[in-house]
C-alpha cells in the first residue's frame, strides 16, 4: 500500500476520537500549498460542493500529477488535505488504480462528515480523477 495512505491510517487509528480527527484533518488544510488568486477561477473550481472548493492539477516530471487545492471552509480545506495525501504526486495510471472506496471504509470517513460534505469529496475524487483520465487518454 502507499506510504501516504497508510500514514494517513496509522494517524487516523492512533487518535483517541473523531473530535481528534476533525482536528488532524483540519490542521492538514491548513499546510495545503496556497492558490494564487488567479487559480481560482471557473476553470478550476469543483462543482457539486457546498463551499467553494478549486483543485488544480500540475504535471511533474516523471509523469506525475501534483495537485493543489483551497476551500473557503477549514473542514472542507483538510479534506482536500486528505485526498492530496492519497492522489498528490502519483501517475495518472496509480490515481486510477486507487480504490477510494476502501481507504474511506478503513478510515471510516463517510460514517463521520455530513451527506453534503460527503457528495463534495466525491466530486473532488471525480475532479482528481478526470484530470488522470485525461492524462491516460493522451
Amino acid at each position: 500500500m502507499d506510504q501516504s495512505v497508510e500514514k494517513l491510517k496509522t494517524t487516523f487509528e492512533l487518535l483517541p476520537d473523531w473530535e481528534e480527527r476533525y482536528r488532524y484533518i483540519i490542521d492538514l488544510g491548513r499546510k495545503l500549498e496556497p492558490l494564487d488568486e488567479a487559480e481560482r477561477n471557473e476553470a478550476t473550481r469543483v462543482r457539486g460542493c457546498m463551499s467553494q472548493v478549486w483543485l488544480v492539477a500540475d504535471e511533474t516530471s516523471g509523469d506525475q500529477l501534483h495537485f493543489r487545492g483551497d476551500s473557503d471552509a477549514h473542514i472542507v480545506r483538510g479534506l482536500i488535505g486528505v485526498l492530496l495525501m492519497i492522489y498528490s504526486d502519483k501517475t495518472p495510471r496509480e490515481i486510477a488504480d486507487t480504490d477510494i472506496q476502501q481507504i474511506f471504509t478503513d478510515l471510516n470517513l463517510e460514517q463521520h462528515i455530513t451527506m453534503n460534505r460527503r457528495n463534495g469529496l466525491y466530486s473532488m475524487v471525480e475532479t482528481i480523477q478526470r484530470h488522470a483520465a485525461e492524462r491516460l487518454a493522451s
